[in-house]
Parts: structure tokens; sequence; C-alpha cells
């Protein structure tokens, strides 16, 4: 199969010379996953928030120059975005590298550093044809000896994405200075949707050979080939990056500076859009009731646009290893005391919907409601913790337990506060500790101490990505965040995700992850309550912001200010 790939936007006038061609001999893996992903964002149904909605989409008229002050929210604990993947940090390191490949609001796929990918029939070799005349931020030239890098000493070693992705990988050649060519041991049907900045990262080898890679001074202080260049991190304060004036594509990007400010208070946050202080702000950056306030100013517009590969489910995560929380019918009486509607109405003014499983319901193809659902019921909940052997003592409690939620803003420490007043309800003593993000994702992700955590984790275009690693026993990874930190492991569940890594039948593939999702509702190592509804605010004139699949990735490239607005 030959594809010719690109955005039916503002991406067609200029690209016409840079085509990405995917040729594709085979039906396998691609199609089950960027082709019949069905992704489609959206609104839903009987949302009723205000909402304006961008300016479209368009180079038409843009002009360069201008400068953009948005917040990042909370602060990112680190800029190796090839170890943590942090949505914060991604949000600005993807201005800094760009990646093999983008991904546009279809989900199809967009070339940056690569100009083709060519996957052979049988799925075992990946030919990659990089672009020429592509600079590092410090003069140094892009080759494929960065890629192969990468590739050898990033991606199989430390990167999240890629470590799986290409456990299989047993082979990188370089055969000339801009092709790349990838021998894997089994096919990688999700292979073409894991080729961009975050899951396959392009570090520079002349800055990183020979380090040691997680603590070298680079990682916080980035050199990429992106159209931003790293300026400053004041931490608690500000990170700014300015126009890269040598980008590959000529005039590109508009914008001359772009700062990312801190902002952890929600209402400053709000002030600070009100009075254009800050004319960015993604990913629910303000209380609801602020959204709807900020909607109706003439100068702002919110829109839920620019999500369509960012489908998110918020969790519990029962720390499995507790022998209080190792307990099922523990598990199941916690599922049954937390009423979901009540907490999507209440705490997130319908900017979300209730869960029934790991994979959203955005992610259509893959999507699957027929798991065990846990309905809203105090006295099941009840008799589910006597049957467990935790009856009401003389105090009125069963037991004691901390729960950490995810120090994300305002809107997780009142779900923290809806889910602690659930438990008290059926006899579950509830402390809610608030920590700071790098103690909370030590905590969690390292050590392993805790109870009872609330984090939330995106499904991207492909369960193999997004929630393979929260269910797989080998995705456990004692320090990298958003893996499988609960202790879980199933040889059933495991059983079916290996399968569906390296099954090419699409439909076969989808059958797959219909059983993954029924074992591990089942299961519950993960108490899933909701799917978001992302929004964010910006300047009404800020133009091709939502030209994204995933707003917190999206390069800022082609964004520009629009004067006449």
């Amino acid at each position: 199969m030959t594809a010719t790939q690109g955005p039916a936007t503002s991406h067609d006038a200029q690209d016409d010379d840079i085509t990405l061609e995917l040729r594709r001999r085979q039906l396998f893996g691609m199609t089950g996953a960027l082709l019949a992903t069905g992704l489609v964002g959206g609104l839903w149904p009987g949302a009723a928030q205000a909402e304006i909605g961008s300016l479209p989409n368009t180079e038409q008229g843009a002009q360069r120059g201008g400068s953009l002050d948005a917040t990042v929210h909370p602060e990112p604990p680190t800029l190796a975005f090839f170890i943590n993947t942090s949505t914060p940090g991604r949000t600005v390191v993807s201005k800094i590298f760009d990646g093999l490949l983008d991904y546009g609001p279809d989900l199809k796929p967009r070339p940056q550093l690569a100009e083709s990918v060519e996957v052979s029939p049988d799925g075992l070799t990946v030919r990659i044809k990089l672009r020429k005349n592509v600079l590092w931020h410090d003069g140094k030239p892009f080759t494929s000896a960065d890629v192969k890098f990468s590739a050898e000493n990033v991606w199989k070693q430390y990167a999240p994405f890629a470590r799986r992705v290409f456990q299989h990988l047993s082979k990188v050649e370089a055969p000339d200075s801009h092709s790349i060519v990838l021998t894997l041991a089994k096919p990688t049907p999700v292979v073409l949707n894991a080729l961009d900045v975050v899951a396959a990262p392009i570090l520079p080898k002349h800055l990183y050979e020979g380090t040691d890679i997680p603590n070298n001074p680079y990682n916080n202080k980035p050199v990429g080939t992106g159209p931003f260049v790293f300026k400053e991190w004041s931490r608690g304060s500000h990170i700014a990056l300015e126009r890269f004036d040598k980008y590959w594509v000529p005039g590109l990007p508009y914008l001359d500076k772009l700062t990312f400010k801190i902002i952890p208070d929600v209402a400053g946050r709000a002030t600070a859009l009100e009075t254009g202080a800050i004319q960015y702000g993604e990913r629910n950056p303000v209380t609801f009731a602020d959204a709807d306030r900020l909607a109706k100013l003439p100068q702002l517009t919110l829109d839920t646009a620019g999500y369509n590969g960012f489908a998110t489910v918020l969790w519990l995560l029962p720390n499995l290893r507790d022998p209080i929380l190792g307990n099922l019918k523990v598990r199941q009486a916690i599922a049954h005391a937390v009423n979901k509607d009540l907490l999507v109405k209440t705490v997130w003014g319908g900017y979300a919907r209730p869960a029934t499983g790991p994979v959203a319901s955005q992610v259509s193809s893959f999507y699957t409601k027929d798991t065990q659902q846990y309905p809203f019921d105090t006295q099941k909940a009840q008799a589910l913790l006597d049957e467990a052997g935790y009856p009401k003592k003389a105090d009125g409690w069963r037991f004691k337990l901390n729960h950490d939620f995810i120090p994300f803003g305002d809107d997780y420490r009142r779900t923290g506060e809806f889910v602690r007043q659930a438990l008290r309800a059926v006899g579950i003593d509830v402390t809610l500790r608030a920590l700071d993000l790098a103690t909370w994702s030590k905590n969690v992700f390292a050590d392993y101490n805790y109870q009872l955590a609330s984090s939330w984790g995106v499904n991207w275009s492909d369960p193999q990505l997004g929630v393979e690693p929260l269910y797989w026993s080998k995705s456990e990874s004692k320090g990298t965040p958003w893996t499988n930190a609960s202790g879980y492991a199933s040889a059933e569940a495991d059983r079916v995700i290996e399968a569906a890594q390296t099954e090419p039948d699409p439909a076969k593939r989808v059958a797959l992850y219909h059983e993954l999702q029924k074992i591990v509702q089942r299961d519950l190592s993960q108490i899933n309550l909701f799917e978001f509804r992302w929004f964010g605010i910006w300047a009404r004139n800020l133009r091709n912001v939502t030209d994204s699949f995933n707003h917190s990735q999206s390069n800022f490239a082609r964004v520009w200010l629009d004067a006449k607005r």
C-alpha cells in the first residue's frame, strides 16, 4: 500500500515537496492503529458548557513575529522527556525537539525528521529516509548517526514507549548519512504510531555519546532540532524559548519567542488569561466556572479541539502489595462506593464522563463497554468489606487508608476529597495526602510507598501505547513514571498483551484488546473512574493551535498571532 500523508489544512501548500510516503505492501498493523482507530474526539452529546471555538486553522496571511506567553501546569519535574514522559514536560520539549513523525488531528502521520517510512511486507524491516539540511540548535548537522545512537542507546534502555515498542529491535543500520534501516525480530504493528518526538526520542549523539545519559547536563538545557531554542529555565517562574532561525522549514516558526510561565494557583492562571499576562493555556488551565466566564470575553476563546489523540482516563491506583488493597473484595468495594456520575457532574463540571474500563470510548476501534461494571451501591460496598474481613469496629471505622492524589491542580485535589468522602461513608478512614510532584512520583513509581494513589493516563491512538504499560507485568520499571506501579502481574493478561504486540491481523488485534479490557476490569488493579473532556483557553487571535493530535505535543512551528483580530 502506498499512502500520501499530510493534513488537509495549512500544511498542504508548503509541504508538497516533503510528502511522506508510507509504503506498505501488506495491510498489517497500521490499520489496527492509525487507520482504523476511529478516534474522533470532539464533543460529547449533552455537553452544555460555553464553547466559542477557535478561528480556523490557516497560514493564509500569517506573518512572522510576536511573543507568546503561555502557562504550563504543573511545572515539569524535568525536561528529560526520554525518561519522564509527563505531559507538562511534553508541552515544553515538543517545541525544542522534532520527532521522526508528527500526527495530525486526523491521527495520520506527518513528516518531521523522517521524509519517508517504509515497512516491509513481513513487518520485519523499517526503512526511514531522513530529512536533509536539518541542524541541531548548536549548529551541528542532524544525521542518521543521531538516530542510530538514539535507537541503540535511548530507545532500548530508557524511553518508556520505545523500550516496549522496539523490544524486538535486533539491528540498526545507517547505510548513509540520511538513511536508517531497523530490523525487527518480530513484526510490530504499532511501530508507525510510535515515531513521534516523545515515543521515539532523537538525541544529539555528539552531546550524549559516552556520557551518563540519565544525568547528562543537557537534559535540562536541551539542544534539539525543533522550531524553538531553549534559552532559560527559572524554576518556579518560567521556561523561555526563542525562535530557531535555521529551522528546517524556511520561514518557520512564525513566533519569535515562546515563554511558559509557571502559575501554580488556578485563580492566578484565570487572572493571567483575563488580563492578557498569558495568551495560552491548555489541558483545563482554569476552573470550570472560570472557563465559562472567560469564554464569554471577546479577546479569549475556549475550545475542546486538538485532543483527538489524547484520550485519557482518570483512575485510582491501589497498591496490590498492601495487605488490605491486595484483597479483590476491598477493591470491588471501593469501586462500588464511588458515585462516578456525581463525581463528573460536581467536581468536573460535566467535562468528563464515567469510564467503563481502561480504554476510553474515544478510542472507538478498540473500546468495548462489555466489561464488568461496579455501579454505585454503598450497601454492596459494605457487604464486600464485611466479606473481605473488615467489619466496622467500635469507632465506626473498618481500616485506615492513605490516598495520594496526583498534584496536577485543584481539580485533582477535589477529586481526592470526593473519593475520601465516598470511602468514609462505607467505613474507610481515608487520609488525603497532598505531595509535590517530585515526591508523589518517587513514592508511587519508584519506591511504591503508597496505598491508594490517583492519577490519569493517556490511551494514545492504540492500547499498546497507553494501556499496556499499566497492566503488563514486564512493563514494571521502578522509577519510570506511568508504568505498572500497582504490582499487578497476571499471566492471563500478559498472554493477551504479548499476543497483541505482534498480531498482524487488525481484527484479531482488536479482539485481543477487548479480551484484555475484560480481564483487567475484572481484576481491578486500577479502578477506572472517568474519561476526560479537555479544553483550552487562548487569545482569540492565536491561530493554528488546534492543528495537532495533541495540544501538549504540538511543536508550534505554524502557530501565529493574527494582528487583524
